[in-house]
């Protein structure tokens, strides 16, 4: 096959060599964004007189075939062309000839590479973002269901204080909105538009970049064309958004995993995505928030491969950057699939409430609550904390929880404490008392929830 540069030398490389330079196993993906980006091209050549109007016509009337053709599985990939911009001038130019060859004039793979891949990846972000959105909506509406299920909150895994189910679930809904709000920052900052830079120096053409990134939906155009060509920082930034997506599903799944143990039992996940043992038959294992948990790894190592191929590169174009694509590609794969399972998962999640509850009051959780019962009664706080631990380990030694330690006993420690204790120490009372805004009492976890529904309907 004649290579692009062929003229300089003969085009004549080892197929080892071709295979090891192609790119179009991968690259064959962005075909829609690559013939959209040609179609523009042409309107502008022709707009600009660079070529006549109805050569520009012609050209992009057969892109659309080209464009139909490769979507309906009609015309198949030819896996022997270098990338996919030349396997789609290549066909362009067997079937309307030399017409076909000026599509090229004023542009170079260096720019149009990266316009395909700004293109591509700002639809990933916008089927991503949407994904994110559906997750979100879940987690509330899974909050809202638990809006009242106490449970223990915890510090260093050791249970501390009272909490929600629904609160706690709230949570992750506000880390979703941060990724959302990443991903919405990642996405304004790569819609520039680098055709026009060229190979590095920009062109000797009288085009017009403006019209050509506006036809693309882009915000405007690269300033320098130098910089439109060389940097893969909107990659970057995209991969490291989505590592902290990947962070925060990982933490989830950690979460629902200790919540599914028997040592937990606070959640039961739905037979659909669990799976049994092939020699214990008692198991159904969370197969699906451990896989999620996994792959967060290599999204992270997607980052880390991006970041390494870029760090060293001189300005401006080197063929380092063929391997751009492949970890991006493979982290936006990942994190949608990772977004669809982990949606359905958490859709299907039922809490064992009850057991969330008893797991609260064993956890002596409302501890702080009677210390705070006392500071009212006039004891100094850290006398009052020093009576509580007191209390807790009597308790502990007796196999009772503060609701049901004896009144007699209570006194016993301070003449203070009187019948309306066990209102202090009630789980429900110690919950709907923290009323501060972001805190965990039913009517401020509906305010959450209201807050994270408004945000999520934003466009």
């Amino acid at each position: 096959m004649t290579k692009l540069w062929a003229g300089r030398t003969s085009g004549e490389t080892s197929k080892l060599a071709d295979d090891f330079n192609s790119s179009i196993h991968f690259d064959s993906r962005m075909f829609r964004q690559d013939i959209t980006g040609s179609m523009a091209h042409a309107a502008m050549l022709g707009a600009q007189g660079i070529i006549t109007r109805q050569e520009a016509e012609q050209i992009i009337g057969e892109l659309e075939k080209i464009l139909d053709d490769l979507t309906s599985g009609a015309l198949p990939f030819d896996m022997a062309c270098e990338d996919i911009h030349m396997f789609v001038e290549q066909v362009l130019t067997s079937r309307i000839g030399d017409v076909g060859k000026k599509l090229h004039t004023a542009r170079s793979r260096n720019d149009q590479v990266a316009l395909d891949f700004r293109m591509y990846l700002r639809d990933e972000i916008d089927e991503i973002t949407e994904l994110v959105r559906q997750l979100g909506q879940v987690v509330t509406d899974k909050a809202e269901t638990y809006a009242d299920a106490i449970m223990p909150g915890y510090t260093h895994l050791q249970r501390a204080q009272p909490i929600t189910f629904g609160h706690h679930l709230m949570a992750y809904a506000m880390m979703l909105l941060r990724d959302l709000g990443r991903l919405s920052d990642c996405r304004r900052r790569m819609n520039v538009s680098p055709i026009g830079s060229c190979a590095l120096a920009g062109t000797t053409y009288h085009t017009d970049r403006v019209f050509e990134a506006q036809q693309l939906g882009f915000d405007g155009v690269c300033m320098n064309s130098i910089d439109g060509v060389s940097d893969r920082d909107f990659a970057i930034e995209l991969l490291s958004a989505l590592s902290v997506l990947m962070m925060h599903l990982s933490r989830f799944s950690e979460e629902v995993i200790l919540w599914c143990s028997w040592e937990f039992k606070f959640v039961e996940l739905s037979d659909s995505f669990t799976t049994g043992s092939s020699i214990m038959p008692q198991k159904k294992n969370p197969d699906m928030a451990e896989l999620c948990r996994g792959k967060c790894g290599r999204v992270y190592g997607d980052l880390m491969a991006l970041l390494t191929v870029m760090k060293g590169i001189p300005l401006a174009y080197n063929k380092d950057m063929q391997e751009d694509k492949e970890p991006v590609f493979d982290a936006c794969d990942t994190v949608k699939m990772c977004l669809r399972v982990f949606t359905e998962m958490i859709s299907g999640m039922k809490a064992l409430t009850a057991n969330m509850r008893t797991a609260a009051q064993k956890g002596f959780i409302n501890a702080t609550d009677l210390a705070d019962y006392m500071v009212r009664k006039g004891l100094p706080f850290r006398t009052a904390y020093k009576l509580s631990g007191q209390i807790v380990a009597d308790c502990i030694a007796r196999n009772l929880v503060l609701e049901d330690y004896p009144l007699g006993d209570y006194k016993a420690h301070s003449p203070l404490i009187a019948e309306d204790v066990y209102e202090a120490v009630d789980l429900a009372a110690c919950v709907e008392k923290r009323v501060s805004l972001g805190g965990t009492s039913v009517s401020s976890v509906r305010q959450q929830i209201e807050y994270v529904r408004n945000q999520l309907h934003q466009d």
